[in-house]
């Protein structure tokens, strides 16, 4: 199942972020692709207002700790794999147990780890069309 969107603003990331939430359950894997600056953030602030964080806590990007946790109607793991290099670094971190619990595991720079995603993850690109539209392309395979 593939759904494309278009937006022109990060509000409107956000917004299609936030429908996306309300449709997660736990154990979901989201898997993030797209350049520097893309959206992957914006679009992941609007996940976590859809599966219910609250309004005043800040989602931001983990580049620099890696992990961040979000406590909503279900556990937010938010993972940013920008600043490893390789798959032994990635694979350290011990995702597994990220990837396998009873929350939502959202991956910044998924295209990193390589085969270590579950077959059904939900992939979503994120690309730039002009200066102010992105492209926002959601796979989901079911097995």
């Amino acid at each position: 199942m593939e759904k494309v969107f278009r937006t022109e603003s990060p509000d409107e990331t956000q917004a299609i972020g936030e429908k996306l939430g309300k449709r997660l359950k736990p154990g979901d894997v989201i898997a993030l692709i797209g350049d520097l600056g893309s959206g992957k953030t914006c679009l992941t602030q609007g996940i976590a207002r859809g599966v219910g964080i609250a309004q005043n806590e800040v989602v931001s990007s983990p580049s620099y700790i890696l992990i961040n946790e979000y406590k909503g109607n279900i556990p937010i793991y938010h993972i940013d794999l920008y600043r490893l290099e390789t798959a032994a670094e990635i694979s350290d971190l011990g995702l597994g147990e990220y990837i396998d619990s009873d929350g939502i595991c959202i991956i910044e720079w998924a295209e990193r780890m390589e085969n270590g995603l579950p077959n059904t993850c939900i992939t979503i690109h994120i690309t730039w069309e002009d200066e102010n539209t992105r492209s926002i392309k959601i796979q989901h395979s079911i097995s």
